[in-house]
């Protein structure tokens, strides 16, 4: 496999065995990345992002961890029953026999008494139930009976969803002020669960994604031979010597050193508020290459000296990737700290070893330089036919998305996308913090609801396929892609879990080997524009 799918997609198994909640949010972000095979397929890596902590399941302090608790089999039933909710989720409505309840107070009797030391009596002798309830206190018993139920019977009720509950997605629904007012030694205890189950994948076409029919457009304003030209300039402009510019204003081309401050700017014209993410101070910016600047910004400080400052009204388009900025007005002021431009040196020979190490000629660097742009064209190409591929197969099936699954996929999209900003515009601490809190994440995951649930049905669908058709993994890949990826954690000085990281390896081969499946029995036609 040689390419990312969609934007990220994170292949996962949805298994009583998926991944644990220690490794979806917070995560170790991979070293730099997992390399498949070929140079061409990179697997993201995430940078760590707030995460409500509604799947792991515990109850409430001092309490063992419910998910640890074994299974039991008990003299008298637990009534457990099941409904069907929306979003791939089950209600289980949990009943406990007053017999169930009444060993387990006797149980908590036994532990306190044991525990405790009480004035008159000798240390793990028995102590008359009377006398322990009044000096452990009648409420911290039942609060500790009422755990101890949860413990002992949530096992064996979830085990009605053994086999279809994704890991970790298990909570319970019932408040545990209402499990404590209600509770009688003498009546059922009863209490709800929540669980999200794998869910059903359902091909909308009669073949499902046999006979896939496949349109590919590939952009020819970039061919390998215009990239590698900017290539070259680039290479000849990193061997220029910085001199500091004092006579004119900026030109396109120059480099800067400047501070940006921005605010939102209302109907009257006077000032709202900051807009920590557009603000940054010692920002390095080089006019030449600046595609991910506002539309104008570079136009609206051209003419500025070293230590001048501009303000300006500019406004954030409807495509901008922040949606509450788009369409926006904001006054930017930016402040010019430093001012350079590039000696070039001369393209002769000379230069060639500097160029591209190995080269002699400068002949010889154009000619390595362009073999290597239509390699990278010929990878377009192919990431192209992949996320048209994912794309079709996103529209020909219907699934009802867990919501554990949903805000799962989510974060890590979002955390991949704090990674692409973090290095295109240097975030600094307050942006890097105000991007990582816990509302930024949610306006991400409500205003790009539609992309997760496309990527979650692609990494479903693909899933589907590989099971469908019996693909199979070479062992001999799968292990030699393991160790190299652990050695790049080794190399980084990293922390990782082989399981884990095994895990996902996997998962990445095994979407790899359904492209390379679905490339070879697709009708695939490619369109140039």
């Amino acid at each position: 496999m040689a390419r990312t799918f969609g934007s990220v997609l994170h292949f996962r198994s949805l298994s009583a065995a998926a991944t644990p909640s220690e490794f979806l949010f917070p995560v170790k972000p991979l070293a730099g990345s997992l390399k498949l095979g070929s140079s061409r397929q990179l697997f993201p890596c995430f940078t760590s992002v707030p995460r409500q902590n509604t799947c792991r399941l515990t109850v409430s302090a001092g309490a063992a961890t419910l998910k640890q608790a074994e299974t039991e089999q008990f003299p008298v039933d637990v009534l457990v029953t099941e409904t069907k909710l929306p979003h791939s989720s089950v209600k289980l409505s949990v009943e406990v026999p007053p017999a169930i309840s009444e060993e387990c107070y006797r149980k908590v009797l036994g532990e306190f008494s044991k525990r405790v030391k009480i004035p008159g009596f000798r240390p793990g002798k028995n102590i008359p139930e009377n006398i322990l309830v009044n000096y452990i206190g009648k409420q911290q018993i039942q609060n500790t009976t009422i755990e101890a139920i949860l413990k002992k019977t949530l096992p064996n009720a979830t085990s009605k969803v053994k086999g279809r509950a994704l890991k970790d997605s298990i909570r319970i629904d019932t408040k545990f002020s209402e499990m404590d007012e209600s509770f009688s030694l003498q009546d059922f205890f009863r209490y709800d669960v929540l669980v999200d189950i794998a869910p059903e994948v359902r091909w909308t076409s009669e073949n499902g994604y046999k006979d896939l029919k496949i349109v590919v457009e590939i952009d020819n304003a970039i061919t390998a031979e215009t990239a590698a030209e900017g290539e070259l300039r680039r290479r000849q402009k990193s061997l220029g010597a910085l001199k500091i510019v004092t006579d004119r204003g900026l030109q396109v081309g120059d480099l800067v050193v400047i501070d940006i401050f921005a605010t939102t700017v209302k109907e009257d014209e006077s000032e709202g508020e900051k807009i920590p993410s557009a603000e940054t101070k010692g920002f390095h910016l080089d006019t030449e290459e600046c595609d991910n600047l506002l539309p104008g910004f570079i136009d609206s400080i051209k003419g500025i000296r070293q230590g001048e400052t501009k303000s300006f009204l500019l406004t954030f388009p409807e495509s901008w990737e922040q949606e509450h900025l788009r369409s926006v007005c904001a006054r930017f002021t930016v402040v010019c700290k430093e001012h350079f431009y590039r000696d070039f040196p001369a393209l002769d020979d000379s230069l060639a070893e500097k160029l591209l190490p190995g080269c002699t000629t400068v002949e010889q660097v154009k000619e390595t330089i362009l073999e290597r742009c239509r390699e990278v064209e010929q990878n377009a190409k192919e990431q192209a036919t992949d996320n048209a591929i994912l794309d079709q197969l996103s529209k020909i099936i219907e699934v009802d998305i867990p919501q554990s699954l949903f805000e799962e996929q989510g974060r890590e999209l979002y955390g991949a996308h704090l990674l692409q900003l973090q290095a295109s515009r240097k975030l600094d601490e307050n942006q890097l913090s105000y991007l990582s809190s816990e509302k930024a994440v949610k306006d991400y995951l409500e205003s790009q609801k539609e992309k997760i649930e496309n990527v979650i049905k692609q990494m479903l669908a693909i899933g589907e396929v590989f099971k469908r058709e019996n693909l199979q993994l070479s062992t001999e890949d799968l292990v030699k892609e393991v160790e190299n990826s652990v050695a790049e954690f080794k190399r980084h000085n990293q922390e990782y879990d082989e399981e884990r990281v095994k895990q996902q390896v996997q998962e990445i081969l095994e979407g790899a080997k359904v492209l390379e499946w679905l490339r070879e029995n697709a009708d695939i036609q490619y369109i140039y524009r």
